[in-house]
């Protein structure tokens, strides 16, 4: 398993560096790596602190095309013209928006502002964190609108959802547009195994935020993937098994001043696992 995950890594740093001058897919492509199977696309809180055209030509670099729109292009506030205008560059840019969020709820007035944005963007889900008090005003919107709540677990230090069963186990007897939208750097942190995860939440899995962690500890630091802690082996294995359909967004916090190379190699690691198992 280490010298596996050794060739791996190493093949992601090549990919990484030769990403600097040319989109990652033709690297790939002559390097006679099996296409991915899974959807691949980009957290959005990635870009937090990187200029819109920036982080679009990030995308085109890395040839990744899914976006979850976090609100930093598009506060939720935003008026219809400009909605229109920030999701058409990205449209004209060859990038879909899949999904928004994280978005936090804290009142009814801020689901009827999640739901209203998620209608208004022309997604039908939602990365959303609602309070316990508010799951059953969530769900008459769910049922209402037609688009689903995927509720992002925090780690340890979330008080609402740590972890992925905190999620489940509020969801699991309601409507089932209602489900997951599982961190693994997250999960991790809190103690929970990303594949069994996956297993045993299969049912309500609608999205998955990618990343690695230096331990399975409260206190881990997110890393590039493939140098931390985290079984990609074992996570997309699992994956395989119970079918997953939904994207696989990369959420890169380590230098989320100049995310690229550490976004280039991780999706390399990513990429080259998936060739191999």
């Amino acid at each position: 398993m280490s010298s596996r995950r050794n060739f791996i890594q190493l093949a992601s740093l090549g990919l990484a560096t030769a990403a600097m001058q040319v989109p990652l897919a033709g690297i790939a492509a002559s390097a006679a790596l099996k296409k991915p199977n899974l959807s691949l696309g980009i957290a959005g809180y990635t870009f937090s602190k990187i200029e819109m055209a920036a982080a679009i030509t990030m995308m085109k670099r890395l040839d990744v095309s899914n976006l979850s729109l976090k609100d930093v292009y598009l506060p939720l506030s935003s008026s219809d013209e400009k909605i229109r205008s920030v999701v058409s560059e990205f449209q004209q840019n060859g990038i879909n928006i899949y999904t928004v969020g994280v978005i936090y709820m804290k009142s009814k007035e801020a689901v009827d502002q999640a739901f209203d944005y998620a209608k208004k963007v022309g997604v039908n889900m939602i990365v959303g964190v609602p309070t316990y008090d508010l799951l059953d005003y969530a769900e008459t919107k769910v049922k209402l609108l037609n688009i689903r709540l995927a509720i992002h677990n925090h780690g340890p230090e979330d008080e609402l959802y740590p972890g992925p069963q905190q999620v489940y186990d509020r969801i699991k007897d309601r409507d089932p547009r209602m489900g997951l939208c599982l961190d693994i750097g997250h999960a991790t942190r809190a103690g929970v195994d990303p594949a069994r995860a996956v297993k045993a939440y299969k049912d309500r899995l609608f999205d998955l935020h990618i990343k690695d962690v230096t331990a399975n500890t409260r206190d881990a630091k997110t890393i590039e993937i493939g140098r931390g802690v985290i079984d990609f082996e074992g996570f997309m294995k699992a994956l395989r098994q119970v079918n997953y359909k939904g994207v696989c967004s990369f959420e890169f916090e380590k230098d989320m001043q100049d995310p690229l190379p550490g976004l280039a190699e991780s999706m390399g690691f990513f990429k080259g696992t998936m060739a191999l198992i």
